[in-house]
Order: structure tokens, then C-alpha cells, then sequence
């Protein structure tokens, strides 16, 4: 769970958003700037993390009053293999090298649920890491070396599945069925759809990012709703937004049936009364805010 530096929110000096240009960072650099929050956004163009100069760029980038929030990462769809898992860590590595140099107010570091064995059950942040592939192993790793940084207060997020406009990923859910719907007129599902996943919208990503930024927040939190629901179910969720029928099909399964839920008490303690975009309006949105484009 996390614990609030400031019991009072309060803007930090200055937000330096690394991987600035992603989905999570270009929707949480916008929050920043529309909440006065001042922020700095830096992507790969600006330095690329990975490259062997790295440090000492972001280095002179860098004030010791900063909050730092770490996104850059080669997500999924770029890679699940070695070579993959070898650029993220440098990355790390360039990130820890730079703050051992200046130190920052504040590191934000963006994990993901991948962390965490589908055999957990009910997930919370007492469960332990066990991740099942070289992703999660990887996010598990840069965990632990943001945690090598001494004096530099840490919060680990780990997000479930996001969703929301802007997304470039095309994971497999809400943004990804509403292309296909749009472009073929049918979202397809790996078997029956059986899975439930929990789904959370960017806006409530950003928003309790925000949040724990003005706390200074240290710790673990999954950003997560509480609410599991099954791919199926989010296919019609979908369909329904067209106009034109949308078949929902099935290919055969590849991989066994998994399912995750989580206990999100920890996220409510935290921020209480927060009230999350439900899965039926983050789609509407979605739908509304794209035009049904892809």
C-alpha cells in the first residue's frame, strides 16, 4: 500500500514525464499543464534512455526538486524476447545512473500487473511478485532498481489493463475490438471471451497519478477498479456503440483460460470517495471522443 509524504496536496516544483509521447504520458503531461502543475515531457526523440550517453543527458535535465515519473518502456507488441528485455533495463539503468547524479524530490515508476502470477486470486499489493514472462520480469526487475536509489522517495504503480483514445498499442480489449469493429464489422475473441480482466480508463490513470504526485506518495499501488469483467462482455459493450451489427466471433485458444480480480481497499484508504469511470461510460467515451474512427 502507499503512505502520503503530505497529508496536504501540494503541486510539486516540476513533473518530468519520461516517455512523454507514449499513451499513459502524453494523456498525464496534459493533466499536469491543464491542472497548472508544472511539467516537463521527454520522449525518445529528446533522449533516447537506451543509448550508451543516456545518463548524462537526462542528467542535465534534471533538478534535485523535481518529481520524476518513469514510462518509457518497450511495451509488448514491440517485443516479449531477451533482446527486448536488455533495452528496457538500460533504460533503468540510465534513469538510476542519472538520479545518483542529481537526485529528484520524488520518483514515480510505472509497473504493470504483469508483475503478478494469474494463480494469485484476489490481487493486492501484499501479493507476491511472480511474474510469468520475461515482461513482467522485467518491470519486476526496474522495481527493484528504483528501490536501489536511498534517499529518493519511491512509488511503484502497477496498472491493470488501460484503455482509452490515443491508445497506439492495440492490446487485446476495448480499443483493439472497437478498430476491428469499425473496420470490419466483427471483434473477435480468443475462444469463448471467458477471461475477466479488469479494464481501468487513462483519465482515472492520470487523475490518481496526479494525486499522488501532490501527496508525494511512497509505496506500492495497483491502479486497478475493483470490477473484472469478461472479454466477451466488453466485445458487446462495444458492438453496441455501432450502428451496423457487429458479429462477435471466436478463433481457437492458444493459451488457457486466466482470470484476475483485485481487492482495491488500498486505493480507496488512499483516495476516499474516488469515483471511477465505469466500464459502460469509459467505452461511450471512447466511442464519442474517436467518432468511431480507428
Amino acid at each position: 500500500m502507499i503512505s502520503h509524504v503530505s497529508t496536504q496536496p501540494r503541486n510539486p516544483a516540476r513533473v518530468v514525464v519520461l516517455g512523454a509521447r507514449g499513451f499513459i504520458g502524453k494523456a498525464l503531461l496534459a493533466r499536469l499543464l491543464a491542472q497548472d502543475v508544472p511539467a516537463l515531457g521527454l520522449s525518445s526523440s529528446d533522449i533516447d534512455l537506451a543509448a550508451p550517453l543516456a545518463a548524462e543527458k537526462l542528467a542535465a535535465s534534471l533538478k534535485s526538486t523535481d518529481a520524476v515519473v518513469m514510462l518509457s518502456a518497450l511495451t509488448p507488441d514491440r517485443g516479449r524476447d531477451i533482446a527486448t528485455l536488455m533495452k528496457n533495463l538500460a533504460m533503468m539503468q540510465s534513469l538510476c545512473a542519472a538520479l545518483a547524479k542529481t537526485g529528484c524530490a520524488h520518483l514515480v515508476y510505472f509497473s504493470s500487473d504483469a508483475v503478478y502470477s494469474f494463480a494469485a486470486g484476489r490481487v493486492t499489493e501484499e501479493a507476491p511478485a511472480a511474474p510469468p514472462d520475461l515482461y513482467g520480469a522485467m518491470h519486476y526487475t526496474r522495481e527493484l532498481m528504483a528501490n536501489t536509489l536511498g534517499s529518493v522517495p519511491v512509488l511503484i504503480l502497477r496498472p491493470t489493463l488501460v484503455y482509452g483514445p490515443g491508445d497506439t498499442h492495440n492490446a487485446y480489449g476495448p480499443n483493439r475490438f472497437r478498430r476491428a469493429a469499425h473496420k470490419d464489422v466483427k471483434i473477435q475473441l480468443f475462444g469463448g471471451g471467458e477471461e475477466t480482466r479488469d479494464h481501468i480508463h487513462v483519465d482515472d490513470v492520470t487523475e490518481l497519478t496526479v494525486r499522488c504526485l501532490r501527496h508525494g506518495s511512497t509505496g506500492t499501488l495497483n491502479l486497478a477498479t475493483g470490477r473484472s469483467v469478461s472479454f466477451r462482455e466488453v466485445a458487446q459493450l462495444v458492438a453496441r456503440q455501432f450502428a451496423k451489427r457487429v458479429e462477435i466471433v471466436s478463433a481457437p485458444r492458444a493459451n488457457p483460460v486466466t482470470h484476475r480480480h483485485y481487492d482495491v481497499v488500498n486505493l480507496i484508504k488512499a483516495f476516499p470517495g474516488y469515483r471511477f469511470i465505469s466500464l459502460e461510460e469509459g467505452v461511450v467515451r471512447c466511442h464519442t471522443e474517436t467518432a468511431g474512427a480507428a
